[in-house]
């Protein structure tokens, strides 16, 4: 229905009695329009991500807009300023992001930066009073997780992780399967998330500190998508992480293994790589399986199950989706469909993979 839909076109088309009765208080997006009918959104770190995916995705959202930007590089400004009409007062930098608490036409802060600088921003978002979407994975430590929680909390704002594949249909249709043992109860999982690449000097990727190395990168989709596709959490973890390219990775691992045990003994293997291109998810049950193969692309994840069920590609811009449902959370005030704890849980996993490789392989409980 239009939002230009008056009281008075109400009125008329119910008929005027309808005017005293409770009934109308039962229609208030038809009768008041909402005080802001797209949230607006500031992306922090004008990375590729954030100018390939984010940016365009934003174009194509019901539920909020791109009203502005935080970069560190000047150079960018003007480009995106003409790009998307962006005004002098929604632009900061990182030392002037805390502004943003003083700017009513901002209600969400996006955090794209590298893992290790998450923690930091996304708090500064929280402590302005603005709600927090937290770009995968959410940060270094469980430690740092727990402060982007807590900051939220404290000022009352909403927190969500981009796991942009818990929205994507295929995905969920999965999630369904393993809630609901359509194909009985899960036995076991193989998946894994990589790519052949190189990274040069001075990315981030490469950079402990800011939190590179393969597992942190893509990883946690493997991760993720063990833990999505069982509805279950695991009790221990195994791990070796090693580089082949020491002259590039010194630093990360290039390579990552693991296993994950899960309380009934059900056993996930994972994969994830710098060095090897990977893209799957599977999924054996007591009465069959199904997979997505690719899993976890931008686009064209797409699936199958043995019983001949296609599960075809989504053609939908996967972040477009993502950050309209995330909106349409904080509007309605509902719990997000990924919330901060979904991304404590698998940085709690990270953690216990990396100490099970310094470990040569140990077991280590979660």
């Amino acid at each position: 229905m239009s939002n230009q839909f008056s009281r008075r076109d109400f009125l008329k088309a119910t008929g005027s009695l309808l005017a005293g009765s409770s009934l109308i208080a039962g229609f208030p997006s038809i009768i008041i329009p909402k005080k802001k009918e797209k949230l607006g959104v500031a992306l922090v770190g004008l990375g590729s991500y954030a100018t390939g995916q984010l940016a365009p995705g934003l174009q194509l959202t019901e539920h909020c807009e791109l009203r502005g930007i935080v970069t560190g590089s000047p150079s960018k400004i003007p480009v995106w300023q003409r790009e998307y009409d962006i005004p002098d007062a929604n632009v900061y930098n990182y030392e002037t992001m805390h502004e943003v608490a003083n700017n009513d036409d901002i209600d969400v802060i996006y955090i794209v930066l590298p893992t290790g600088l998450h923690a930091k921003y996304a708090i500064v978002g929280a402590e302005a009073g603005k709600h927090v979407w937290c770009e995968k994975p959410m940060a270094k430590t469980v430690e740092e997780c727990q402060g982007i929680i807590d900051a939220a909390n404290k000022n009352k704002v909403q927190l969500t992780i981009g796991y942009r594949m818990q929205h994507e249909p295929n995905t969920q249709t999965i999630i369904r399967y393993g809630q609901e043992e359509t194909y009985g109860a899960v036995t076991g999982v193989q998946t894994g998330a990589g790519y052949n690449g190189a990274h040069r000097e001075g990315n981030w990727r490469a950079d402990a500190e800011l939190g590179g190395g393969a597992l942190y990168d893509m990883g946690v989709y493997p991760i993720n998508g063990a833990r999505y596709a069982t509805s279950m959490e695991p009790v221990r973890v195994r791990g070796r992480q090693w580089s082949e390219r020491k002259e590039m990775y010194s630093e990360v691992d290039e390579f990552t293994e693991f296993e994950m045990e899960f309380a009934n003994g059900v056993m996930a293997k994972g994969e994830t790589s710098f060095g090897k291109s990977t893209n799957y998810l599977d999924v054996d049950a007591e009465e069959g399986w199904y997979r997505l193969r690719p899993f976890q692309t931008y686009r064209g994840v797409q699936g199958e199950t043995s019983d001949g069920t296609q599960l075809p590609p989504d053609p939908n811009h996967q972040q477009a989706r993502q950050m309209d449902n995330d909106a349409l959370a904080i509007k309605e005030n509902t719990k997000p469909i990924v919330p901060g704890e979904e991304g404590l849980r698998d940085i709690r996993i990270v953690e216990a993979i990396m100490e099970s490789s310094r470990k040569d392989g140990a077991w280590v409980k979660l």
